[in-house]
């Protein structure tokens, strides 16, 4: 195994890692982290209701908002943790992680300091930990930041390079100022992202792009491989995390009755690539606002 952090790799000897296929390995374990993808929640929670202790620490990492109360749902024994993993990592071929982004690791703990033990042992592993509480409005944080994740998977384009197109930004822009408009509307206020309001970011996103450059640089590290997930998930064929991200916002829009007609189109192209089954469209910024300005 390799673990590879942006243009350096560290060896994982093979003895250091047990690797488990049948559930039952985790009876033992008293912090066990749930990284599945957020279709496959309920059925990862089904799994560890029959095989942990009572009193058994589940961190849910996947995407969206819905995951811990599927997990707490299905294991009221336990104590459920959200968190928020706000770095992106690509899996290479021969067990290569390769970590693309900066970024913390946030968990809302609980009060008391009974997760003291695990967090710090995750620090001393030199990774980046934030402990916060509520955690709701960096979840709606990473999900807001997640709405260019369907951008990159119908474009194919790599983080960096989309980043630096300021036609793919007016597209991230359009959809994020929709998703804005919409909690505005509901009441609900995200946390700042690296320190800085959403609705800057979006700002930030329309400006020329040597100054998008610079404040880029100043505020996240972007690897040049780095891609969003719903691009290999396109890439191999599998359901994508869409309905989560971009279709959160269109649930909510729809449940207050307010308007979110951008991100109802992204979710629905994603939908058609995911059916036509022949990986990313590869679609252009052009084609991609022309699309979406026709919802508009």
């Amino acid at each position: 195994m390799t673990l590879r952090e942006f243009d350096q790799d560290d060896h994982v000897d093979a003895a250091m890692v047990r690797v488990e296929e049948d559930a039952h390995a985790l009876s033992s374990c008293d912090v066990v982290f749930c990284c599945v993808k957020s279709g496959a929640t309920a059925e990862a929670a089904k799994i560890l209701a029959n095989v942990l202790k009572p009193e058994t620490v589940v961190v849910s990492l996947p995407n969206g908002l819905r995951n811990p109360e599927i997990l707490r749902a299905a294991l009221p024994r336990n104590p459920v943790l959200a968190a928020v993993v706000d770095f992106n990592i690509i899996v290479g071929e021969g067990a290569v992680f390769h970590r693309t982004t900066s970024g913390p690791l946030i968990i809302e703990t609980r009060r008391g300091g009974q997760d003291r033990p695990w967090v710090d042992a995750l620090r001393a592993s030199e990774l980046e930990v934030e402990e916060v509480r509520p955690i709701a409005p960096e979840q709606w944080t990473k999900l807001l930041v997640n709405l260019n994740n369907a951008v990159s998977a119908l474009s194919g384009a790599p983080t960096r390079d989309m980043i630096l197109s300021r036609r793919y930004r007016r597209v991230i822009a359009k959809l994020l100022d929709e998703a804005l408009d919409v909690l505005r509307e509901v009441g609900v206020r995200p946390a700042k992202f690296r320190g800085v309001p959403l609705r800057v970011m979006s700002f930030i996103m329309k400006l020329p792009t040597p100054i998008v450059r610079v404040i880029i640089r100043a505020q996240l590290r972007v690897d040049p491989e780095a891609r969003a997930s719903m691009w290999t998930d396109l890439e191999r064929g599998r359901l994508t995390e869409v309905d989560f991200l971009n279709g959160e916002i269109v649930r909510l829009a729809d449940e207050h009755r307010v308007a979110a007609p951008i991100n109802r189109r992204i979710v629905e192209l994603v939908h058609e690539a995911e059916r036509a089954g022949a990986g990313s469209p590869r679609m252009s910024a052009e084609t991609l606002l022309r699309s979406l300005e026709q919802e508009s």
